[in-house]
């Protein structure tokens, strides 16, 4: 996802408590900065403030944030030189969707916690699948008397 010129992320919603990996290729990665750090907070009031050393890359600088429950995420960006990369004065500003949990459905029957229900359903679809495949390619064969089984190697 690119919501701002040069700023992308791995993924399309930005969401709480998610990690989220953000990739760099502004002034300082153009200008191929040795060292760029980013200084990042969350909300308004840039809370719970930060700073990360970014990771140089041939997509950019990267970094890899935990993001918490908050209706934003800032950030801005240093280099080794002293240098700031602030979006002119703006910030860099991404909201967090919160994601509504009235209207999610869980099927227990079906969930993560019972993965030998659904290993046992993968492995029988895959034996009804095999078994009708078979009876498509052999039985019109049997039929028509023009089936001959493969002679064994093994001898």
């Amino acid at each position: 996802m690119e919501l701002i010129k040069n700023i992308f992320f791995n993924t399309d919603k930005l969401t709480p408590n998610s990690e989220v990996k953000i990739s760099y290729t502004g002034k300082f990665f153009q200008d191929q900065s040795q060292e760029v750090y980013m200084h990042y907070g969350f909300g308004n009031d840039w809370n719970n403030v930060n700073d990360i050393k970014m990771q140089k890359s041939d997509l950019g600088y990267q970094a890899t944030i935990t993001l918490l429950e908050s209706d934003s995420f800032s950030f801005c960006l240093k280099n080794n030189n002293g240098e700031w990369d602030n979006n002119n004065g703006k910030n860099y500003v991404f909201p967090i969707e919160h994601i509504e949990t009235d209207l999610v459905l869980v099927n227990d029957s079906l969930s993560i916690s019972s993965p030998r229900k659904l290993r046992k359903s993968y492995i029988i679809t895959k034996k009804i699948k095999l078994l009708i495949y078979k009876i498509i390619k052999y039985v019109p064969k049997l039929v028509t008397g023009t089936y001959t089984p493969k002679k064994s190697t093994n001898q």
